[in-house]
């Protein structure tokens, strides 16, 4: 074997000390590379010094993207983890599109991974190709001898650090359809333990920047002096109290009259003058109704005829109902929900020297955040530019159509000189307070059963406030009247359920609402959930079988979903019943691509205190790219989802929101939830979606446990104050 001495690779290398090799695409999808990062949006870039970069499109806010997309270039180009970075791609949606939005870059849908596994794969491949190409070339060999190991070309008695091809990989041309290595040759997809997440070091020592830790030369910070009441707006304000406040700016009124922007030297000093303002809000737009009677309205709205029909018809599954032996008729109600990240939402825009704008923020839609800034500041989109920076959570908050907080701040930043950077700082009240809520729902269902049990008709009627109409999104979700996310987990169900209908029911303007981790699905599957195990409990099945015999496997869908129902079973050894003491309860659900059933065990129950000892999942997302990112997602999707239906909901008192913060609108805790337990279903499906697909089944599966346990089933949530939970 020749091994190329370092003099021969610091001679190369220093001949290609400023080369540089980007692989990416063009906006027609066409791989593309070059050495240009103005002319090429790369997916990989190679620096001269062998150095890897992924530029991952998808922002991080914990589910993962910075850990899933470089691992998928690193497989394919043959480096190692500790050889590979990362960047957040710029704003460019010709190029860094979310392939299911269409010409929009944004991350949500629980997308990461399934639209970017080809493409991430595909730009590692040709590196590879390339930079094996140019070897091959330098040594007068057969390149279909060489691989890349650990970033060594490597091959036909031959090996030299990748570093030293990548002036001459320029030269090659760029491989239409580079050849994917085959799972037998992955060393890291899918490998248990060989794969540590790339953004944990940084949280852990304190060097990752999210936008809240952005702090620009000269910059100003703002806070918004909201409106309490959602549509009111400003008649008038006095900040007269504000007047000779250490570091107050000065406060001025948001153009379309939302609110008052408070500028100040620093954070604190700008809500401590926000304090020192009045405000006169003009109501006469404002939404003045308590949640009590927005819950009365939605559960009026079930009792009746729904206004549009998105599966059977209504009246033929009525009368199968009504001429069926048994019937099961129950009304569920879903309150408001605060997503309430645990980083509440701040921007920050600075001016460039060329009369642009830069927007800093963890952003989760940067098509929106741009078009916004351009707009707002009139300026050319070629003027403005979004660097995306890590965001502390999200749940759906910052993957706002309107860009609200972008939008503020763009605002805040067009009263100004545009002199200073501009930094917008909601505080976690403002959050609490802010008035974008998973919508309120009510369902109400009657399942026909025949003298042998078996289901007849299934009626199902839900109403709730759309979160799709009339927004940008609306044409890509509403179909003949139907938001398609206010009864997604219903109306597409696998279950093959005789007899079935769904209507549904808009509800007036109640606030302002948005997609919340796990979107329709969060309600939905409870409904579902519950209602099956309440057939089961009528007519003596087994839930788990019940389940099982409604998929009789002649979909794909079908299979998917009993295989995890079996895996979970097996992992809880469901057959031979909870342990003495205890009472387990079962859900299924097919969301975002992927299947997920849950098992929770609980003790307690009837006149005692339920704890939750225990919950088991099985996760089918097709080829697990990582076990352990998928294992976490679960788990927190497991505890976000039990954590809401235990004791969230934001309630309206006159239209203002009664809650303001964690102490009365209380997250999950640790000690909530004993131990969980996940399984990763083998699968050579495409990837699928895994952060929120293990939120649906946790609400149901506790419910379902709860009845099992002896006490009351609880079709009003949250639990809380219903349940006493220890």
């Amino acid at each position: 074997m020749t091994v190329n001495t370092s003099r021969r690779g610091f001679l190369k290398g220093a001949a290609a000390a400023t080369a540089v090799l980007l692989i990416g695409a063009r906006p027609n999808g066409a791989l593309a590379a070059g050495s240009d990062a103005t002319n090429l949006n790369p997916f990989v870039r190679i620096s001269a010094d062998g150095r890897v970069t992924a530029i991952v499109k998808h922002f991080e806010m914990g589910q993962g993207p910075t850990t899933g997309l470089t691992t998928l270039i690193a497989e394919e180009l043959g480096v190692t983890m500790d050889q590979i970075d990362y960047d957040f791609a710029p704003s460019n949606p010709a190029v860094y599109n979310n392939l299911l939005f269409g010409q929009f870059q944004g991350t949500g849908g629980s997308t990461a991974m399934a639209n970017s596994y080809d493409q991430y794969r595909n730009a590692g491949a040709a590196a590879r190709e390339m930079l094996i190409a140019a070897a091959a070339a330098e040594w007068g060999t057969d390149a279909s001898g060489l691989d890349i190991v650990d970033g060594q070309i490597t091959g036909n008695g031959h090996a030299a650090p990748l570093a030293e091809f990548v002036a001459a990989a320029l030269t090659q041309g760029v491989p239409a359809e580079p050849r994917l290595r085959t799972p037998d040759e992955w060393r890291l997809i899918g490998k248990e333990s060989a794969v540590k997440r790339k953004d944990t070091p940084v949280k852990i020592n304190g060097s990752g920047i999210f936008a809240m830790d952005l702090h620009l030369d000269n910059q100003m910070v703002v806070v918004i002096a909201h409106a309490p009441r959602m549509g009111a707006k400003v008649a008038s304000f006095d900040a007269s109290g504000a007047e000779g406040m250490t570091g107050f700016v000065m406060a001025k009124t948001l153009p379309d009259n939302s609110g008052v922007a408070v500028y100040a030297e620093g954070t604190w000093q700008a809500l401590q003058a926000r304090e020192a303002i009045t405000v006169e809000w003009d109501n006469s737009e404002a939404e003045m109704r308590s949640s009590d009677v927005i819950r009365d309205e939605l559960i009026a709205a079930v009792q009746g005829d729904s206004t549009y029909q998105t599966k059977g018809v209504q009246t033929d599954t009525t009368a199968l109902v009504d001429g069926a032996a048994t019937i099961i008729d129950r009304t569920f109600y879903f309150p408001l929900l605060a997503h309430a990240p645990m980083e509440p939402l701040t921007c920050t825009i600075e001016a460039t020297a060329d009369g642009g704008a830069i927007l800093h923020d963890g952003a989760q839609f940067p098509t929106f955040g741009h078009m916004t800034l351009s707009h707002v500041l009139d300026l050319p989109m070629e003027k403005v530019q979004v660097k995306t920076v890590l965001a502390g959570g999200s749940f759906g908050r910052r993957a706002n159509p309107t860009s609200d907080y972008n939008l503020e701040c763009a605002m805040a930043f067009a009263l100004t000189d545009r002199s200073r950077p501009v930094k917008l700082v909601w505080s976690r009240e403002d959050d609490i307070r802010g008035g974008y809520y998973r919508p309120a729902f009510a369902h109400r269902v009657r399942v026909g059963l025949d003298a042998d049990g078996q289901i007849v008709g299934w009626d199902h009627r839900i109403a709730g406030q759309s979160i799709m109409k009339g927004t940008v999104m609306e044409p890509m979700t509403v179909k003949d009247g139907v938001d398609g996310t206010s009864v997604e987990g219903v109306a597409d169900t696998p279950y093959a359920v005789p007899g079935m209908s769904v209507g549904l029911t808009d509800h007036a303007r109640a606030t302002s609402v948005l997609w919340f981790r796990s979107v329709g699905h969060t309600h939905t599957a409870y409904v579902m959930e519950s209602m099956m195990d309440m057939v089961a409990e009528e007519t003596g099945a087994d839930p788990l079988e019940l389940r099982l015999s409604m998929l009789p496997g002649d979909t794909p869908a079908q299979t998917r979903m009993a295989g995890v129902l079996r895996e979970v079973a097996k992992l809880a050894d469901w057959q031979a019943g909870a342990p003495e003491g205890r009472a387990r309860g079962l859900a299924v659900h097919h969301s975002f691509g992927s299947f997920v059933a849950e098992i929770a065990e609980v003790s307690g129950g009837g006149a005692d205190a339920i704890k939750i000892e225990k919950v088991f999942c099985a996760v089918d997302c097709g080829v697990a790219v990582n076990p352990d990112v998928i294992r976490a997602q679960m788990e927190g999707g497991i505890g976000y989802g039990i954590g809401h239906v235990m004791r969230n909901q934001i309630t309206l008192t006159d239209g203002e929101v009664d809650q303001f913060n964690f102490p009365d609108y209380e997250p999950l805790r640790i000690s909530d939830i004993g131990a969980i337990e996940v399984a990763v279903v083998s699968s050579t499906d495409a990837p699928t979606g895994v952060g929120e697909p293990g939120v649906p089944p946790a609400g149901p599966a506790l419910a379902n446990a709860i009845a099992r346990a002896g006490s009351e089933r609880v079709t009003e949530l949250p639990m809380m104050g219903q349940v006493d939970f220890a």
